[in-house]
C-alpha cells in the first residue's frame, strides 16, 4: 500500500512544486487511505503531506461570511459559532461526518475533491455560494461548488491545482437552513440519501429557496423545480410537498447493498420535507439541535412524513 515517494510541504509552494512533479496532496488521509487499505484504488505512487501548511488551517470571517482553510476540520466547523449561527446546514453536515476521530482529522479540503455525491458537505456549500480557490504552479482561479464536480470522485481541477481554500458569502438576514441525512447508525455512516434546504424568509414569504440532493445521483447538486415550488410561498405544507416531491423526481439513484433505487427515491422526498420543514423553522427563529440527522433519525425510519 506504500507510496514509493513522500513529501512533507511546510509552504503551499513546496507543495506545488511536489504537485507539478506528479504528486498528490494529502493531509488527513481519511478517505485516500482508507480507500487503499479497503482495495477501493492504490495510493498514487507520489504523495505530498500538507498537513503542516499552516497557511491552509483556520476558519475566519470575512464582510459577515466565512472563509474555510483547506485543512479546517469537520470539527473545526462544528466549533464555530458563525457555522451553527449562519450557517447551520454546513454544521449538521460536518457533525455527522464518520465518527468523532474522522472529524478531528479529516478536512473540508480533502472531503470537497473526493468528489463523492455522498459527501455530507457538499449540499450545503452549493446551497451557500461557496467558491473554491484553486492554486497551480501558473496562477490562482476561483470556481464556484456548483461548477466544480464533475462526477463521482471527479472535479475541474486540473492535476497541479491544489485546493487552498472556501469561502462562502454572507447570508442574508431571515435564512434558516439544515441538512439531514438517512442514516441507520450513529457513527461511521455515509448518506444513503441527504437533503439540504437553505431559505430566506421575508414578512413571512420564501423569497429565495435552494435546495439540494446527496447521494441521489452522480454529483450533488441543486434542483431548480423544487426551489420554485418553494419561492413566493409561505412554506405550508402543500408548499413544502410540492418542493420534496420535485427533489424525488429529480433523483437518478442507484441500487446497491445500502438501498435500492426506489427506496432511495421515496426517501428523497421524506428528507426534503424534514430539511425544508427544518430550515423555515430556524428562518423563523425557532432552535433545533446541531446535527439536525440524530433528532429526524427515529421519525423518519419511524414512517412519519
Amino acid at each position: 500500500m506504500s507510496a514509493q515517494s513522500y513529501t512533507a510541504a511546510t509552504s503551499v509552494d513546496e507543495a506545488l512544486e511536489a504537485m507539478a512533479a506528479g504528486a498528490r496532496p494529502i493531509a488527513g488521509g481519511t478517505d485516500l487511505v482508507v480507500g487503499a487499505r479497503g482495495g477501493k484504488a492504490p495510493l498514487p505512487d507520489a504523495l505530498v503531506a500538507i498537513h503542516r501548511v499552516s497557511e491552509l488551517r483556520g476558519i475566519r470571517e470575512q464582510d459577515g461570511g466565512l472563509v474555510l482553510g483547506a485543512l479546517a476540520t469537520h470539527a473545526d466547523i462544528v466549533a464555530s459559532n458563525t457555522a451553527c449561527e449562519l450557517f447551520t446546514a454546513l454544521a449538521d453536515a460536518s457533525a455527522i461526518v464518520g465518527s468523532h476521530a474522522t472529524r478531528n482529522a479529516g478536512t473540508i479540503g480533502g472531503n470537497v475533491m473526493n468528489a463523492s455525491p455522498a459527501m455530507e458537505t457538499g449540499g450545503p456549500l452549493i446551497c451557500f455560494d461557496a467558491v473554491a480557490t484553486l492554486r497551480s504552479a501558473s496562477g490562482t482561479r476561483r470556481v464556484a461548488l456548483a461548477d466544480l464536480f464533475t462526477g463521482p470522485g471527479r472535479t475541474v481541477a486540473e492535476p497541479g491545482e491544489l485546493l487552498t481554500e472556501l469561502a462562502i458569502p454572507a447570508p442574508r438576514d431571515g435564512t434558516g437552513s439544515c441538512y439531514a441525512r438517512l442514516e441507520y447508525r450513529r457513527q461511521m455512516e455515509i448518506a444513503i440519501v441527504g437533503a439540504t434546504a437553505v431559505v430566506t424568509l421575508d414578512g413571512g414569504t420564501v423569497r429565495d429557496a435552494r435546495i439540494a440532493i446527496t447521494a441521489l445521483a452522480p454529483t450533488i447538486h441543486r434542483v431548480a423545480e423544487a426551489e420554485q415550488a418553494l419561492n413566493g410561498s409561505d412554506a405550508s405544507d402543500a408548499a413544502v410537498h410540492a418542493a420534496a416531491d420535485a427533489a424525488a423526481a429529480a433523483s437518478r439513484p442507484i441500487s446497491d447493498v445500502r438501498g435500492s433505487a426506489d427506496y432511495r427515491r421515496a426517501m428523497a422526498a421524506v428528507l426534503t420535507r424534514r430539511a425544508i420543514s427544518t430550515a423555515v423553522a430556524r428562518a423563523r427563529g425557532g432552535r433545533f439541535p446541531i446535527p439536525a440527522s440524530p433528532a429526524l433519525h427515529g421519525a423518519v425510519n419511524g414512517g412519519a412524513t
